[in-house]
Parts: C-alpha cells; structure tokens; sequence
C-alpha cells in the first residue's frame, strides 16, 4: 500500500519480518538462536523480533567484512560510486516503506519520518561523490625523488549508530567509509534495529553491493556491552564510529586510543538558540519551538537552552506559549499530531525526573509537564539559574527551557557555561552582529537566522568539549574512514652515506 496523508495507523501495524542479521552477504540468525522483541512505542504492542547476537556473532560479521575488504578496495572508484548512487535510488523507490517503518518503530511523527527518508539518499549521493574527491598530492624533492601522498582505506570499520534518527545517521556513518573502500560492521541502536540497520542491508542488497560490504549486528539492551566491545576492540577494525551518549562515546574513545585505532564519536548537545534584541519575533518563536519540541527533544542537536534579551521577555513569553499549546499530542501516523511518544518508559521516566527536580530547584513551570504513558506534553519551563542540574544535563525530551539576559556578553556566558558544544544558534536582523556572536559561541556548529537542528550531508559534523571528536561529513568524513600513505620513486639523485 502507498503512503499518502489519509494512511492510518492499521497501515503501520502489520510489523517487520526480519530475515536475519546480514553477514558476508547471508542472512543468518545468532549462533545460540536468541532473539528479542522490538516495540512501537506508539503503541506497546511488539513490532519486530530480530535476531540477539552475541560476542561470537560481531566477530563473524568483522570477519566477513574483512574478507570482502580487499577486493571492494580494489574496485575502480567510478564502481564504488555508481553503487552508492544505487543504494540512494532504492531508497527513494522503497520512501513508502520506510516512512511507516520508522513511524513505527521509534516513534516519530509521519512528517519527521518523511524527513528522515528524503533525506537519506542525498548522503549517499555525497558519498558518491566523495569517491571521486582527490585525496592525494605529489611533493617537493630535494633529491629528485618522485614524492606521492596517497589516501587509502582503513580496512573494516565499526559504526554503532542510535534509536532517534535511525536511518540517517546509520547513513551517515557508513556512507563515505563504504565510498572510501572500507568495509563496515553496522550495530544499530536494541530500540531501532530494522530501520538503522536490517533494512538498509536490504537496500544494500538490492542496490548490487558485493558481499560483506556491509554487515549488520543487532542486539539487545543485556548484549548490547559484550558486542560493542568487540566492535572496538577486534584487531581487525581499525576506526570506530559512534553516535550517542557521551559516557559510552568517551569510553569507546578511550578505548580505541589505547589501542590507537580512528574514532569518530559524535556525542550528547546542550545546545543553546540566542535571540538578540532587534531579533525577527515571528522567526525567533517558529525557531524556537521547532529546536525544542521536534521529535519530541530527542535530538543531539535540540534546542535545550532558549537564550532571550530581557527586553523581548514579555512577548516571547506570551507568543511562545500560545505556540506550544497549538501543538497536538497523540498518535504519529496522523500528520496533525506533531508530538508523539518517548522512545521507552526508561527514557520518558528520565524526562519527567529531571523536570521535577528543576521545579524542585526553583524552575517555574508555564505549561505542560504531564504525561500520558510514553506521550509527554510539550513543556515550557523559566527561572533555571547556573547552579541548577537543569542547567547542564541534556534532556532529551520536549522541555523548552527559557532563560533571559541583559546584554550579549551575559548570553554568550550562558551559552558557553556547558560541559557541551554541539550546536547553537543566533536570531537577530543584523547578520553581522549574529556572526560575530556566533563566532564566540563554544560549540561545534552555529547558525544565525536558523535552529540548532540543522545538517547537510557534505559539512562537518561535530562538536566540541563533551559533544565528541572528530568529523562526519564531506572531506571530514574522508579524513576520517582513510590514512595517508607516503610513496617515493627514486630516479638517483640521492647519494647514501655507504
């Protein structure tokens, strides 16, 4: 059945199948033959059951990857990249089964899903075209030497991606390693595993990608330790990738620098929007409330702290909240139901703790702070101070947290005075001043006129103190999934000591 806005949620209910985790181009249970069950939050019934693997099962799925490695190296990168440009082209023609894969399966509006499957393709279209960048560079001599820097492929690499924008960020991290001429083991988040991982192995599949180019791991949450170690520890991968918490991101870090592997770690945001006072009102609440309620907050990159010049304070207060209460709650197969459920009941009970201790600290609450099982009501919150857990922790949920300042020197101390560096953003009319603010802003990423949430597939990706180290995206990417290789030809000109 086709999606269209009428589809309704009987059309999301009839669930996935899995075939079995992908390795070396077979589809193939765990070992022991565990499974676990995967829920719609939406609904709490179980909509999937895939397969639970074990230690011995990543390390079969490296093994096959670096089997395949070699001979996916060795392929001409013209090759490489009309296979991308393939795997984008199926997913476009499989949009419809996506769209209710993903609404289904994390929870997120219909319209967010749409997003996030319109959006995949153009990653592996930049990967594409990552394959035909240039990556090397001929050298100086003194000797007359022929002097060549070449960049070539790492070998296997792990990508460990999360449960809230699934499909894209599994992308993401696959996508120009793949390009590169590496191959990949993929374990996606225990809550999204089809739509981060055993579907895009079908894509892969369909798209005509040899064998063991990509892998695919799926685990539960009481495996999930034992194999994401032997994703970075294995002697035969060489780079990690990781999108998530920062606690488990700085242990993979540590870990693969003991063992001086590549890690790319993208981490938790305590992102900040600054609205200066000339700012455009009507811009600065769509902003807003688009960078703190989206997905519910479950967004690395969510508004977390709205920075307000005190002058403005009145207005944004009364527009904001009126803004929020349009907002509709409920089922998110319905296009009008902009806010749908909490991932799990771990996460909303998180949610709901954190807001009540703010309150307890002294927040005062404006609007919402109920919820209805995994269904949490856009909050609006004010009167967080520094000294506040509020202040630093992420949320993670659909809290929007409004603070005012007197001057921009006050905001920038606001914005800056976070253990986090993700993303952040600027709304004023004057783009120079936004530019000059955003360039003192801590963070990874700044944008003036625009949310927090926002990304391209050929930037780099990233952020600062405890939001992670290293870059996904574009030439970053390639730094990240190659090395560099020093190749000389000597045509006599050097003289040895002997």
């Amino acid at each position: 059945m086709s999606f269209d806005a009428t589809s309704t949620n009987a059309d999301y209910a009839a669930g996935y199948v899995a075939k079995g985790m992908s390795m070396g181009g077979r589809w193939v249970a765990a070992q022991d033959g565990k499974t676990f069950d995967v829920h719609n939050p939406a609904t709490g019934k179980v909509w999937s059951s895939v397969p639970d693997a074990g230690r011995v099962d990543a390390a079969a799925a490296i093994a096959a990857a670096a089997a395949a490695q070699p001979a996916w190296a060795a392929m001409a990168f013209d090759k490489r990249a009309v296979l991308m440009n393939r795997v984008a082209e199926v997913l476009e023609r499989r949009k419809d089964d996506f769209i209710k894969a993903l609404t289904s399966e994390c929870g997120g509006w219909v319209r967010k899903s749409m997003f996030e499957i319109n959006y995949a393709p153009t990653v592996y279209r930049a990967a594409a075209a990552a394959a035909y960048s240039p990556m090397g560079e001929t050298l100086p001599s003194e000797h007359g030497k022929l002097s060549m820097v070449e960049r070539t492929p790492l070998g296997v690499v792990s990508v460990i991606s999360p449960w809230n924008v699934p499909l894209l960020l599994s992308s993401r991290g696959i996508g120009v390693a793949i390009a590169m001429g590496n191959c990949v083991v993929l374990k996606p988040s225990e809550e999204t595993p089809v739509t981060g991982g055993l579907m895009l192995a079908e894509v892969f599949e369909e798209a005509g990608v040899p064998a063991g180019v990509l892998n695919v791991v799926t685990c539960s949450r009481d495996r999930v330790s034992e194999v994401g170690d032997e994703l970075v520890v294995n002697p035969l991968v060489k780079a990690i990738s990781f999108t998530g918490s920062t606690a488990v991101g700085k242990h993979i870090a540590m870990t693969a620098g003991g063992l001086l592997k590549k890690a790319c770690v993208e981490l938790g945001g305590k992102d900040s929007l600054i609205v200066l006072d000339d700012a455009d009102m009507d811009r600065a609440i769509r902003t807003a409330r688009f960078g703190a309620f989206f997905h519910q907050g479950q967004i690395c990159m969510s508004t977390e702290k709205i920075l307000v010049d005190r002058k403005l304070e009145d207005e944004f207060m009364s527009r904001f909240i009126a803004a929020t209460k349009e907002l509709k709650v409920g089922d998110p197969t319905q296009m009008d139901n902009q806010i749908g459920p909490i991932i799990n009941q771990k996460q909303v009970e998180a949610v709901e703790a954190r807001l009540a201790q703010a309150i307890s600290d002294g927040a005062t609450l404006h609007h919402g702070g109920t919820r209805d099982g995994l269904y949490f009501n856009p909050t609006v919150i004010t009167g967080v101070t520094p000294d506040m857990a509020m202040f630093h922790e992420e949320t993670f949920g659909p809290v929007a947290n409004i603070m005012f300042f007197e001057n921009e020197a006050e905001a920038l101390s606001l914005a800056n005075n976070c253990d986090y560096g993700l993303s952040a953003s600027v709304i004023t009319r004057d783009e120079a001043r936004g530019l000059r603010v955003a360039r003192q802003i801590e963070f990874g990423m700044a944008h003036v006129n625009d949310a927090t949430i926002y990304d391209e597939p050929t930037i780099p990706f990233g952020g600062v103190k405890n939001s992670g180290m290293g870059r996904h995206g574009g030439k970053a990417s390639i730094d990240a999934f190659t090395q560099t290789r020093w190749l000389t030809v000597e045509r006599g000109g050097r003289n040895t000591p002997f």
